[in-house]
């Protein structure tokens, strides 16, 4: 009871920071919807390194399972450093996608609720019509962002246990293991790159109507 009572109140608190932020934001002419644009750019960005990284750790596995005598250390060394890179990269984005979110609620929530201080029936007509409109752009984003960021976890995780069983196991027969369980990561980092860039063109798209 106590664990969920302080995860309510760490909620709390992070909305009532979000708030002061957008406020604070707001007072020097930066408004949500240009925070939602710069952070939608981030995600972007941050897209872009998480292909290069997973295509870099794709390659790195590729060469080194293709061991032909040297020292195993290295090999567990360079394997465990892509995997490092890569559940780096993956947090930063995810931790992006969350900051997207946040300020989206926020500016969709209060678009809403201004609705009704219009006095003119057609200017709310229009502007309830470009909330729509702007709300099924964003949502058609953000579903791509979470697929392409929900294709990292099984990427990671199959990282994660050929390197840990390189660690135990420093020898060639392991290095050939291995190799038979290639395939699937190879398949896997593919899918992955693949909805990556697709996320990465709906990102530019969803900037390119919000700065129309």
């Amino acid at each position: 009871m106590f664990k969920r009572l302080t995860i309510v109140t760490a909620l709390f608190l992070l909305a009532g920071c979000q708030a002061t932020y957008f406020n604070a934001m707001e007072k020097v002419g930066f408004h949500k919807r240009d925070i939602l644009v710069s952070r939608v750019e981030n995600v972007r960005d941050d897209q872009v390194e998480v292909k290069d990284q997973f295509s870099s750790a794709l390659d790195r596995f590729i060469q080194e399972l293709n061991f032909d005598g040297g020292d195993l250390q290295d090999v567990y060394q360079a394997l465990n450093s892509e995997y490092e890179d890569s559940l780096s990269r993956a947090e930063d984005l995810s931790e992006s996608i969350n900051k997207v979110e946040s300020v989206a609620d926020a500016l969709f929530d209060e678009w809403n609720d201004e609705l009704a201080q219009y006095s003119s029936v057609s200017l709310r007509q229009q502007s309830a019509s470009q909330l729509r409109k702007t709300k099924a752009h964003y949502k058609k984003m953000h579903q791509s962002m979470l697929l392409a960021e929900s294709k990292m976890t099984p990427v990671l995780e199959s990282m994660y246990d050929k390197v840990l069983f390189l660690k135990h196991n420093l020898n060639a027969q392991a290095i050939a293991s291995l190799k038979g369980e290639f395939g699937s990561l190879k398949r896997d980092i593919g899918r992955l790159i693949v909805d990556m860039e697709k996320s990465i063109q709906a990102a530019d798209q969803f900037m390119a109507t919000m700065q129309k």
